[in-house]
């Protein structure tokens, strides 16, 4: 494998703006510290807090492969890596083969690095999760987590951030952006008006959003309307 297929990418486009606000709501509740994994119960600590996971793959850093957790011989079956089974059914019903292959071999990537997180980020779309975790489990190994707890707080929709993480969201995969904008939208369920030249949606307080596209497909502006206008 040497690219993503084009609905894989899509898929990933879908959920990079409101995955990006999640991940930032991840990482802010997750002290820095070192870590461990109890791989049977599904708990993680890190920097005194302790969350619960499912097991969703690793990568090999010198193999440059990437195997779903479903498919690891050790976990096959067990509860731990049910979220990863979620992946592999999504893959089966939408033929994204990206979901579906017990190992991907990712070395004729630019950056297969890249390759492995850009996999795992698109599974914490489509199962939902609140983020993912990349951890070095070992010299030459990544292991990658979906937490799976209540605990993890949930990104909202903030008026202040909003054009910050639309324009990050939507660089993030390189697919066109109006598909990340109308995602974040979808997401948060936020009733949306959609043009040629761009796109509006009503905010939860009351506010209105407008991202407008250039001749190129790109966002060319992020406008935050208060409430009160």
């Amino acid at each position: 494998m040497s690219n993503f297929c084009d609905a894989f990418l899509q898929e990933a486009e879908r959920h990079a703006a409101w995955g990006t606000a999640q991940l930032e709501a991840l990482d802010a509740g997750i002290p820095d510290g070192p870590w461990d994994v109890d791989l049977d119960t599904g708990v993680y600590r890190q920097g005194g807090r302790e969350i619960r996971v499912a097991i969703l793959a690793t990568y090999d850093l010198s193999e440059r492969t990437s195997m779903w957790g479903w498919a690891n011989p050790g976990l096959r079956g067990a509860p731990v890596v049910a979220a990863a089974e979620r992946v592999r059914d999504f893959g089966r019903a939408h033929g994204l083969p990206e979901f579906t292959e017990e190992v991907l071999d990712l070395s004729g990537f630019a950056d297969p690095r890249r390759a492995a997180e850009t996999l795992a980020f698109a599974a914490m779309g489509v199962t939902g999760a609140v983020g993912y975790l990349g951890v070095e489990a070992g010299p030459s190994t990544r292991l990658y987590l979906l937490p799976d707890d209540p605990r993890v707080p949930l990104a909202g929709v903030d008026p202040l951030t909003l054009p910050r993480i639309l324009t990050t969201g939507a660089a993030l995969i390189g697919r066109p952006p109006r598909l990340a904008v109308s995602g974040y939208f979808d997401h948060y369920r936020l009733v949306q008006r959609r043009g040629e030249t761009g796109i509006s949606a009503d905010l939860p307080d009351g506010g209105t959003v407008d991202v407008g596209f250039d001749g190129s497909g790109r966002i060319a502006s992020v406008t935050v309307y208060p409430a009160d206008r």
